[in-house]
């Protein structure tokens, strides 16, 4: 089994820090450490890290004149033209001059580092609010379609110092800003953008007869923005237009409305079923749709009409609280949690055909996201991949199975939300998953493990050979329940239950095997993972004891796991997972939710369920007039 395979197992991007090895996890610490001193001897203080992607990290920090700035560094173990970007995307984003985008400040060279200094757009990414409010209401989506819109008119030209037409290539919530203080965006990373080669009526941009007979018309010159939210041309290698912008922000509005993290739910979750003023849910409906002309045609009319639909009447009505379809449990988070999706049995989600040129792309982010994830699947079925994703970026551990059968979808759960703040956003993410799952008309089963990566031990060994020893203070962490959680017998949910995945590759010691069953007997809920590379043996779990009185018992078996550490023998990976006993929802399956929009008149509803402050609403009114 090589590397390639194993990273099928992770759905979330971008590898969690405390899933590395020592020597991984050394080297990531010393770099980013080299990257601040590095800023901090440029004249640079209040360093901090702010992200990090498959090609860069990304640093705050304030210069002498007492700016917010933004660096951004290439990972120095890519290829030299793979580094060569960071320099190519300062010089874009210094051809661009628009209120919602931050001005480029300077490109310098330390030695071998690339660093690329930028003003910071107040405020979070739009993916982080999603994830803390759940979906945005329509007034604010509409307000933050407004504002795209406009960036998108200005590339064409006018906010371009070349007047040539220009395409991000790569909007998605995580690149747009968002200031709370007055609900201003702000368009970010400008590493996939590139002067248009086609206009929006697509004929070839060209000053003169001379430069279009000069520049290769044949090839593409995009990059590949971020395959969950970029539309089927630029995917597909079309030539560069202002149209792939425009499927850039359609999706990322889709997202936002919906409470997704992907473009690709709108066949199951459609803009017409999320509450939105129907003239504009009709237009991100034809923006996501399937046929090339009817997305030409309602990208017009967005852009034409926008200014308009944002000028509606429009407040943010009363939200009643979110109807939990499958149980999740809310705690008190008492420790930080870095949440991780273990996945299998994605096979049988496969659908046949696999476009041949996709395999030829050379694309970082395409090797990780696409060849490896999502190639070949249906709409629906990535858009439900995508929500289990999701789920790994709020602080939860448990874990899910869901069986597709004839007469409709059965779903096991067990989802314990470490921070009650996040309830509602967490839930709707939770129900999206359900939707999109009665949505997959297919025969079979899809499980996935959410554990905490900090209580992930490592197992290191020099090479292949040698056996996996663990340290001696080495042990598998586990909770006990306050109070016994005792259940009818006949309702446990058993680790065997769904049988051996025929995706797991790792052969277990027979002795596990029986450690395994004995754990089996004991009432908790839990689940264990081992993941076997070359040099590196991970041991993900999360075990919660539900019968104080098995204590010892149960520690008993944890450290029998351990003790049978070294006869792991191959690579792969196999575990188990168990609920706390069955509780199995059962749904019917759907084609679509039913449509549902912004009501005409929302004053009148506000008046029949709850008082409004007449100043607001006032203020409102006048806005719009």
């Amino acid at each position: 089994m090589d590397r390639s395979d194993l990273q099928q197992f992770y759905i979330p991007e971008e590898q969690s820090f405390y899933l590395l090895s020592q020597d991984d996890a050394r080297k990531l610490k010393n770099w980013v450490n080299l990257c601040r001193t590095q800023l901090e001897r440029l004249g640079y203080s209040d360093i901090e890290m702010i992200g990090k992607g498959a090609f860069g990290f990304v640093f705050g920090g304030i210069d002498r004149l007492g700016r917010q700035l933004v660096f951004k560094f290439s990972r120095i173990t890519l290829p030299q033209h793979v580094q060569d970007r960071l320099e190519e995307e300062a010089y874009m984003l210094s051809q661009v001059e628009h209120r919602r985008v931050p001005k480029l400040i300077e490109f310098q060279r330390v030695k071998r580092q690339a660093i690329m200094v930028m003003e910071r757009s107040p405020g979070m990414d739009l993916e982080q609010l999603s994830l803390r409010e759940g979906p945005l209401s329509p007034r604010l989506v509409i307000h933050i379609a407004a504002q795209l819109a406009d960036i998108l008119l200005s590339l064409r030209g006018a906010a371009i110092s070349s007047n040539r037409p220009l395409v991000h290539g790569d909007i998605k919530p995580s690149n747009v800003m968002f200031d709370p203080r007055d609900e201003s965006i702000g368009l970010i990373d400008w590493g996939s953008a590139v002067f248009a080669q086609l206009d929006e009526q697509y004929q070839h941009v060209g000053a003169n007869v001379m430069e279009l007979m000069s520049d290769d018309l044949q090839n593409s010159n995009a990059r590949l923005g971020d395959v969950y939210f970029i539309g089927e041309e630029q995917l597909n290698g079309g030539l560069s237009t202002p149209r792939f912008d425009e499927q850039g922000a359609a999706g990322t509005l889709y997202a936002l409305a919906s409470g997704q993290s992907c473009r690709f739910g709108h066949l199951a979750i459609p803009p017409t079923s999320l509450g939105l003023p129907q003239e504009f849910a009709r237009v991100l409906e034809g923006l996501l749709s399937t046929e090339p002309e009817v997305r030409q045609k309602a990208g017009d009319y967005w852009l034409r009409n926008m200014a308009s639909m944002a000028r509606l009447m429009m407040v943010d009505l009363p939200v009643e609280p979110i109807a939990q379809q499958v149980p999740v449990w809310i705690h008190q988070q008492s420790r930080p949690i870095d949440s991780v999706v273990y996945s299998s049995r994605k096979a049988f989600l496969k659908e046949e055909g696999v476009h041949d040129n996709y395999l030829d792309i050379d694309d970082v982010q395409f090797d990780r996201y696409y060849k490896n994830f999502l190639q070949g699947m249906g709409e629906t079925e990535k858009a439900f991949l995508a929500a289990v994703s999701r789920l790994g970026k709020f602080p939860v551990v448990g874990g899910l199975a869901v069986r597709w059968e004839s007469d409709g979808v059965y779903i096991d759960s067990c989802l314990n939300l470490h921070d009650p703040s996040l309830r509602e956003a967490f839930v709707s993410t939770v129900n999206n998953l359900v939707t999109l799952a009665r949505s997959i008309y297919r025969q079979g089963i899809f499980k996935s493990c959410l554990f905490d990566a900090r209580c992930t031990l490592h197992v290191e060994r020099e090479h292949a050979e040698l056996p996996f020893v663990p340290e001696p203070d080495q042990q598998i962490p586990y909770e006990v329940a306050a109070v016994p959680d005792l259940e009818d017998q006949s309702r446990l949910h058993s680790y065997f239950e769904d049988g051996r995945d025929p995706e797991e590759n790792l052969e277990l010691p027979g002795s596990i095997i029986e450690v395994i069953k004995r754990l089996n007997q004991l009432h908790h809920t839990g689940l264990i993972i081992f993941e076997s590379l070359e040099t590196h043996l991970k041991i993900h779990s999360y075990f919660k004891l539900l019968n104080p009185d098995q204590e010892s018992e149960f520690v008993d078996c944890l450290e029998q796991l351990m003790v049978a550490v070294p006869l792991i023998r191959g690579l792969g990976v196999a575990g188990f997972m168990k609920m706390p006993y069955k509780d199995t929802r059962f749904f019917d399956h759907i084609d679509r939710l039913p449509e549902r929009y912004y009501p005409r008149n929302p004053k009148q509803l506000l008046d029949q369920t709850a008082p409004v402050e007449a100043d607001h609403l006032e203020s409102t009114q006048a806005e719009s007039a």
